[in-house]
């Protein structure tokens, strides 16, 4: 079961996301390279989880860094928060690639990239995901289904981290191959 959850990114969807993992029992690191988003973070964590559950190294609540290196260095779980453009989402995803774990999960909110594309740019493909949901529904915290998209190399036991942690947070994922891949099968 992941324990400690990376969430690169701490704009709207990486605030909500990290609340709903605190909650849910995880250790949370939570990370962003303007200073002003994560002391934003930070008072909006304050005020929904109280301070108790802020700085907690080692048990269930979030913990707030400055390099995306020290968010992944001990994550079972790392979450990119970054726009859902191209350039941004290889540039995050060779960084999480370089610094985190080896059993490191990466999983990307987006509804337009292909994760098949993003995931064969890493040493890890067989652990990269897509969360294939609109943010502004994780955002407002709504439940139910959550889509996940994979590749034909996705690991059995990234797939059973990524249902647990979804399960945790109140979802029920569901899983589907990438439409790169799909169209890549047919005659």
């Amino acid at each position: 079961m992941p324990e400690t959850v990376a969430i690169i990114g701490a704009g709207p969807l990486g605030r909500q996301l990290a609340l709903q993992a605190a909650r849910g029992g995880f250790r949370v690191l939570l990370e962003d390279v303007m200073p002003h988003t994560l002391h934003h973070a930070q008072e909006f964590l304050r005020t929904q989880l109280g301070p108790e559950a802020l700085g907690n190294e080692h048990g269930p609540g979030v913990q707030f860094v400055s390099t995306v290196e020290d968010a992944v260095r001990e994550a079972d779980l790392a979450i990119d928060c970054v726009p859902d453009e191209l350039e941004s989402k290889l540039e995050i995803f060779c960084l999480l690639d370089r610094m985190a774990p080896p059993r490191t999960a990466i999983a990307t909110p987006t509804t337009r990239l292909s994760i098949a594309d993003l995931a064969s740019c890493t040493y890890r493909p067989d652990r990269c995901v897509a969360i294939a949901r609109e943010a502004s529904s994780l955002v407002e915290g709504n439940r139910g289904e959550i889509p996940i998209r994979t590749t034909s190399q996705t690991s059995e036991e990234t797939v059973a981290l990524l249902t647990r942690f979804w399960s945790r947070l109140g979802f029920t994922a569901t899983f589907a191959l990438d439409a790169a891949e799909v169209s890549r099968d047919e005659p």
